[in-house]
C-alpha cells in the first residue's frame, strides 16, 4: 500500500516524514527462520513492544502496512497537540487585556505557517520511529500488508514469516456514522485534516470527545467558525456532570456553538460548501459549513489480518479479544493498544506493550486490570481523571467520600486568571485509600501525575496534605485536598481541645 495518499501537502518536511516513516526505497529483508516475536503494526503498542523485546536479545520482525509512529506520530498526539500550542498563543494574545497587557490592533493568525510547524515539529520527532532506526536496533523491519495465513504464520510482501510469539497492534481509525449524504459531501477524520493548508472558515465538528473538544476549540481559537455537534447531553460524557458544564461554559466564552442531544439527519453539499440538517432540543435547524470534522469515536483495526486462520477472535467493534494478560485465543498470540483495548491512548498502549513482552517471552502473569491509567483532555482547561469515578465506585458497592478544592480558592489560580476548575478525589469511606482523582485545569495532565503516583505507590490523600509544595503553585490544590481529608479526621474532642490550645496561644 502505497503511503503517500495521506501525505500531504508535499514539501520537505512531509518528504522528510515520509523517509522515516515508510521510505519508498526500503527493501524487506528476508526472513529470519523462526522469530522469536512478530510484531503486526508499528505503533506506539508495536514499537515498544519490538524495541523491547529486541533489547533483550529476542529475533524480532517488525510489520508496517503504512507509516511508522502509526497515529500518535502522524495523526494523532504530535500534530494535535503542535496546533493546539499555536492555538493557545493566540487565545492568550486576544485576551491579554485581561492582565493590563495591550495585544495592538488584535490577533492575525497565519494558518499555513501555523501548519507548517506542524509538520515541521512532526518530520523531527519522526526520526525517533524511524524505519532505518528499528532496523538498527536489530529488528528486521518488513513493509506491506500483514495477513496470518496459520497459527504461526504470518505473511507479508509474499514472503512467509513463522514466529513462536506475535503481538496483533494495528491501532484503530476514525468510526465514521452512515449519515445520509456524508460520504458524497466529503468529510475530514484526524488522518486528513492535518493535511489542511487553508482554513476553513466554517467548521463542523462531529463528536464533543477529546478529539471533537480539543480540535474543535484549537480551530476556533485559529480563526474558524466552529459548530460543535454532538450526540449526547454533555460534552466528555464520561466526565462528570459538573467537569463537563466547565468545559461547556468555556466553549460558550469563546462563542463555539455547541448543539446537544443532537442527531444529523442528512448532510448535502451546497454552494460549494455542506449543508447539514440537525435535529437538537426538540428541533431542525440548518447548519451550512465548508468542512466537517468526524471526531464520533474509534473503531480497530481488525479487517484483512486473516485473524479466522489464526484462531483469534474478533469483535468489529471492541476489535481483538484478549485476556486480562492481553493474550488471544490463540495462545502464541498477544494483542495490544487500541485495536483491543477500552482505553485508547498512547500511553496505555505503551505500558499494555511491557506487559506483552514480559507474558509472551517470560512466562509473565501481568495483568491488563492492575494498571493504575490516566488520560487528558487537552482543551482549555484540560481534563485529566485516574481511577474511579465516584458512580463507578458506587455500582462495585465501593463507599466513597468525595472531595473538592474549586481554583478560585486557590491563590496561584487567581493570580493566573485561571479560576475555572476543580481538583476532585474520591476516597474509600472510612479510609484515605485514593480510588479516583478528576483534575480541570490549566495543566491539570501535569497535576494528575502525583495523584496517580500516589496510587501506584499505596499512598494515602491524608499522606499528601503532609507534601510541602512550593507556594504559590496550582498543584497546592492537591495539599489543600490532603489537610481537607485531614480535617474530617478529627474527633468532636479533639476539635475542642485543639479550639482551646489554639485560644489560649492567642
Amino acid at each position: 500500500m502505497a503511503p503517500d495518499g495521506l501525505i500531504k501537502p508535499w514539501d520537505a518536511h512531509n518528504e522528510a516524514l515520509l523517509q522515516n516513516a515508510h521510505p519508498p526505497d526500503w527493501v524487506n529483508p528476508e526472513p529470519s527462520g523462526r522469530y522469536n516475536l512478530v510484531v503486526i503494526g508499528a505503533g506506539t503498542a508495536g514499537l515498544v513492544t519490538a524495541a523491547g523485546a529486541a533489547g533483550m536479545g529476542a529475533q524480532v520482525a517488525l510489520i508496517e502496512r503504512h507509516l511508522m509512529g502509526g497515529d500518535c506520530l502522524n495523526f494523532g498526539c504530535v500534530p494535535s497537540k503542535t496546533i493546539i500550542r499555536s492555538s493557545r498563543t493566540a487565545h492568550e494574545i486576544r485576551t491579554a487585556g485581561r492582565f493590563g497587557v495591550c495585544a495592538g490592533d488584535g490577533v492575525t493568525v497565519d494558518f499555513a505557517s501555523v501548519m507548517e510547524r506542524m509538520r515541521r515539529i512532526r518530520s523531527h520527532i519522526s526520526e525517533h520511529d524511524s524505519a532505518q532506526r528499528f532496523g538498527d536496533l536489530g529488528i528486521d523491519v518488513h513493509l506491506g500488508e500483514a495477513r496470518f495465513t496459520g497459527p504461526d504464520t504470518v505473511q507479508v510482501a509474499g514472503k512467509t514469516l513463522r514466529f513462536a510469539r506475535a503481538c496483533i497492534a494495528t491501532g484503530a481509525r476514525a468510526a465514521v456514522p452512515g449519515t445520509d449524504g456524508l460520504e458524497e459531501a466529503g468529510f475530514l477524520t484526524n488522518e486528513t485534516v492535518f493535511s489542511l493548508t487553508d482554513r476553513p472558515a466554517r467548521l463542523a465538528v462531529l463528536g464533543g470527545g477529546p478529539i471533537g473538544c480539543e480540535l474543535g476549540q484549537a480551530f476556533a481559537r485559529l480563526g474558524s467558525h466552529v459548530t460543535l455537534i454532538h450526540s449526547h447531553e454533555r460534552l466528555l460524557p464520561r466526565e462528570d456532570a459538573d467537569v463537563s458544564g466547565i468545559l461547556l461554559e468555556a466553549f460558550r466564552r469563546e462563542d463555539i456553538p455547541v448543539l446537544l442531544n443532537a442527531r444529523i439527519l442528512r448532510v448535502r453539499a451546497s454552494n460549494g460548501g455542506k449543508m447539514l440538517t440537525v435535529a437538537s432540543e426538540g428541533r431542525e435547524r440548518t447548519v451550512e459549513v465548508d468542512e466537517i470534522l468526524v471526531a464520533t469515536g474509534r473503531q480497530p483495526n481488525v479487517e484483512d489480518l486473516g485473524l479466522e486462520a489464526a484462531g483469534v477472535t474478533y469483535d468489529r467493534r471492541q476489535g481483538v479479544l484478549v485476556n486480562d494478560r492481553l493474550q488471544t485465543r490463540n495462545p502464541r498470540i498477544y494483542a495490544a493498544g487500541d485495536v483491543c483495548m477500552r482505553h485508547k491512548f498512547t500511553h496505555a498502549a505503551d505500558a499494555a506493550a511491557r506487559i506483552v513482552i514480559q507474558n509472551a517471552l517470560f512466562w509473565g502473569r501481568k495483568k491488563l486490570s492492575a494498571l493504575t491509567i490516566p488520560w487528558c483532555s487537552y482543551t482549555d482547561p484540560e481534563v485529566a481523571h485516574v481511577g474511579l469515578y465516584e458512580h463507578e465506585a458506587q455500582t462495585m458497592g465501593i463507599e466513597v467520600e468525595t472531595l473538592t478544592r474549586h481554583f478560585e480558592d486557590v491563590d496561584r489560580a487567581v493570580t493566573d486568571g485561571t479560576e475555572e476548575g476543580i481538583a476532585r478525589v474520591h476516597v474509600k469511606k472510612g479510609t484515605d485509600k485514593i480510588l479516583g482523582a478528576t483534575i480541570v485545569a490549566a495543566h491539570a495532565g501535569d497535576m494528575i501525575n502525583e495523584i496517580t503516583l500516589a496510587m501506584v505507590a499505596g499512598i494515602g490523600l491524608g499522606t499528601l496534605g503532609g507534601v510541602i509544595h512550593p507556594y504559590p503553585t496550582q498543584a497546592e490544590a492537591i495539599k489543600q485536598l490532603g489537610d481537607a481529608y485531614n480535617r474530617t479526621r478529627l474527633t468532636p474532642l479533639l476539635k475542642k481541645v485543639f479550639t482551646k490550645i489554639l485560644a489560649w496561644r492567642r
